[in-house]
């Protein structure tokens, strides 16, 4: 397995990919808001990929046999310290990381999430931000083994 930059040979693995988490957030999203339409594979892929542009970001890909196993987006912040009230270090965000169901526990999303912190290091990067589907257990335990903490915690109340 290798892990490479983005390269457009892969578009299908990353759009089905994309789909693969989505499908998996509907399943595990006890409220029933999550959804998935028969656009969202194009439409996903066409805003990751603008993200991408417009955030100095990267995409990295875990691909083994010519084929991508696995994912990771990285954004780099791009407003300006002085918009906060409050010492706002230059940030990195993973947007997306995500490893084929068939392909997890075989320390991909490791060596994905290490390479995405050495690029966010490489620029400046004092931090780095990533939102978690509270549902997600397997999110959240994953970045916590990641030496990963919680900094926000935003609450719902469906009407």
């Amino acid at each position: 397995m290798n892990i490479i930059d983005y390269n457009a040979r892969y578009d299908e693995d990353i759009k089905d990919l994309l789909v693969e988490l989505q499908e998996y957030i509907v399943l595990i999203d006890r409220d029933g808001y999550n959804i998935i339409t028969d656009e969202y594979r194009e439409i996903k892929f066409k805003k990751t990929i603008k993200e991408i542009a417009n955030f100095n970001g990267k995409m990295l890909l875990a691909v083994e046999n010519d084929k991508v196993t696995g994912l990771i987006v990285g954004l780099i912040n791009n407003e300006e310290q002085s918009d906060y009230e409050f010492k706002a270090p230059k940030r990195g965000r993973v947007a997306e990381l995500i490893v084929s169901s068939n392909c997890r526990a075989k320390g991909i999303g490791k060596q994905l999430m290490d390479k995405m912190e050495a690029y966010f290091k490489s620029v400046g990067c004092q931090a780095i931000l990533i939102e978690v589907f509270a549902y997600n257990e397997k999110a959240k335990s994953f970045y916590c083994k990641n030496n990963y903490s919680d900094r926000n915690f935003e609450v719902m109340k469906k009407l």
